[in-house]
């Protein structure tokens, strides 16, 4: 198990290597002058090549990266063009807001999603797996952009006071309640539940024909024991990868989520860094959703060994 786990950690470094390429090289051939942004549209053409001068941006490209992966390695990612500050620091005071965004949301996908998954397997073909699955497919088909601003149209019309419109639940003001929470967690989950969904039934369905369920029910177990004690814990191994995926994908796709909530996260950081042309801040961003992704997906590799042990040996 132990050189199991070396040789999943060592896998990581290439993997954000190449991250750090891509996302370097991407910012790199955009549109856009990050200098024009800095003085303005109308600075002479010897201001601006004076601030691509200080940001380093004339020299060629294999030493800009030489020198930013030199920083990144001893933990600087640079100042904010537009605000002057470590991006570090922001990024740190963004993320918890954005994390807890994505754990709520995928706690909620989880318990819904595998509840349907699981009532559609047991009752195949019947009218609650239709129903299951299509709420799992009216999950997977609505926009993110389109399901938040639906339900804020919903909850500001018809039910005005019942929950917070936009903002975050610890704002700096202090102010604000669980309330603002419940919109930008439900429109995040939707597609989340619905894969979850989909793919309980699947697994259960699979498992629910062994010979191993037969016996228990064979035996005289209760269904519920059969279904919730014996199919289940072994159908949700590929369900735990599902879900180490979708946390990766929580914290990328925030993005539209925190723009249309106003959400204070790295997601909507991230929306005004680009706009802004803020090369430094888009690089980190991106860069510690990277990591989070990658070591989230670690995690879940390690835990699929320590469900299923034959993992450890192919």
């Amino acid at each position: 198990m132990t050189r199991y786990i070396i040789r999943r950690i060592l896998l990581v470094i290439p993997v954000l290597f190449g991250a750090s390429i891509l996302v370097f090289g991407a910012l790199r051939l955009a549109p856009g002058d990050p200098a024009v942004a800095i003085a303005g549209e109308l600075a002479s053409p010897e201001l601006k090549a004076q601030v691509r001068k200080e940001m380093g941006l004339d020299q060629p490209i294999p030493v800009q990266y030489a020198i930013y992966l030199s920083k990144v390695l001893q933990g600087n990612l640079g100042k904010s063009i537009k605000t002057g500050t470590p991006v570090i620091e922001e990024i740190l005071a963004k993320l918890p807001n954005t994390i807890l965004l994505a754990t709520s949301s995928l706690t909620v996908a989880a318990i819904i999603g595998i509840l349907l998954g699981v009532l559609a397997s047991v009752k195949p073909y019947s009218w609650i797996d239709g129903g299951s699955m299509t709420l799992a497919l009216l999950g997977v088909s609505m926009p993110v952009f389109w399901l938040g601003l639906m339900l804020m149209i919903f909850f500001a019309v018809l039910l005005p006071r019942w929950l917070g419109l936009s903002g975050p639940i610890f704002p700096p003001t202090g102010s604000g309640t669980w309330q603002h929470l419940v919109m930008p967690t439900m429109t995040l989950a939707a597609t989340s539940m619905a894969i979850l969904a989909r793919m309980t039934r699947a697994t259960m369905l699979e498992v629910l024909r062994q010979d191993y369920v037969r016996t228990a029910r064979a035996k005289g177990l209760r269904e519920r024991a059969v279904v919730f004690g014996h199919a289940l814990r072994n159908a949700l191994i590929p369900v735990v990868t599902i879900m180490g995926l979708q946390f990766g994908i929580l914290l990328s796709g925030a993005v539209l989520t925190e723009t249309v909530f106003a959400w204070p996260g790295i997601g909507r950081l991230l929306v005004d860094s680009i706009s802004y042309r803020d090369y430094p801040m888009v690089q980190g961003i991106i860069l510690f959703i990277a990591v989070g992704f990658t070591f989230v997906n670690l995690a879940v590799d390690i835990l699929y060994a320590f469900l299923d042990p034959r993992i450890r040996y192919t």
